[in-house]
Formats: C-alpha cells, sequence, structure tokens
C-alpha cells in the first residue's frame, strides 16, 4: 500500500451515514495510533472510543453544536495524561505526540474506506465531564469516524515551492 495514496484520499467529512463502524476497523485505527511514535516513547496518550448515541449528542452540545460531531457513529476523544513533559526544546511534548498519533488513526481510517474530521472546537471540560476524565488529563481533539454521507470538493493546497526552503529560510 502506498501512504501517498491515502493522504490524497484524505478530506474532513462533515456528513456521516448513520452505519455503524465495524469493531475490526475501529481495532486497527486504535492500533494504528498505539504504534505512533511519541516524545521519549513515553505514550501517554489515551484513546476513548464513544459510539453510544446518547454520549455522541452529548459531546455535540459540547462541541458548540456542530452536526457533524452527532452524526458521526464513532468519536474517539485524544487525551493525554503526560501535561507537564516538555522536550529538551522547551516544547510540551503532548500536542506534538497526540497529534501524529492522530494522523496515523487519520490514516489508517481512509485506507478502511471511512470518513474523517478532526474537531478541536469544543469545551474541553464538558468533554471530560462526559468521558468521566481524570482532571490532570488533557482532552486534545475529537476525531470524528464513519461511512462518508458526502463527498467533498478538494479543497486547495499551498504549492510545495511556497511552505519549502533548503538550508535556510
Amino acid at each position: 500500500m502506498e501512504v501517498m495514496l491515502q493522504i490524497l484520499k484524505r478530506q474532513s467529512i462533515r456528513k456521516y451515514k448513520p452505519d455503524p463502524v465495524e469493531k475490526e476497523k475501529i481495532e486497527r485505527i486504535l492500533e494504528a495510533g498505539r504504534l505512533a511514535p511519541s516524545a521519549k516513547n513515553r505514550q501517554e496518550w489515551r484513546f476513548i472510543v464513544i459510539q453510544k448515541q446518547e454520549l455522541r449528542k452529548r459531546i455535540q452540545e459540547a462541541a458548540f453544536g456542530q452536526d457533524s460531531v452527532g452524526e458521526a457513529p464513532v468519536i474517539i476523544t485524544i487525551c493525554t495524561t503526560n501535561i507537564g513533559y516538555r522536550m529538551p526544546n522547551g516544547q510540551l511534548s503532548y500536542p506534538v505526540d497526540l497529534s501524529i498519533a492522530a494522523s496515523f488513526m487519520l490514516l489508517q481510517a481512509v485506507s478502511e474506506g471511512l470518513g474523517t474530521c478532526c474537531i478541536t472546537t469544543f469545551n474541553e471540560e464538558t468533554v471530560k465531564e462526559i468521558i468521566n476524565a481524570p482532571y490532570a488529563m488533557r482532552v486534545v481533539m475529537l476525531l470524528l469516524i464513519g461511512y462518508a454521507g458526502e463527498k467533498p470538493e478538494p479543497t486547495d493546497r499551498k504549492k510545495l515551492k511556497s511552505i519549502v526552503s533548503y538550508d535556510h529560510w
């Protein structure tokens, strides 16, 4: 399998069919996240899978009513248990680690024939209450997964030469 083909197919899906996602597909998506690299291989993440309609609707409310959040048959809350660790460069590790894990999961979902969307607009404290997350845990992202109910138009991307330079700015 060529990864670039999956990258080219990936688009943010905001309309989902109500069809449930097979457990085997969800497991492979979670496995992709588990295998992602992390700072010092700490793997300080938790992936909470939300499938119950009642909970998805509550998370939709916490996401300021975004329809796609309630429609997606699967929501994976991408959380960290390590909010304080800084890498030697001074950056917090969890935003980087969780972004990499989410990217791995996104690409696996695409390879499974599923649509996805990353959601970062939500009330974190409300989502933490819904999933019973410990106080010290952060919920960084919601990953929506399901069978696409739309085929969105491709979005424009900047040309490579406008975002890349070699050896200096």
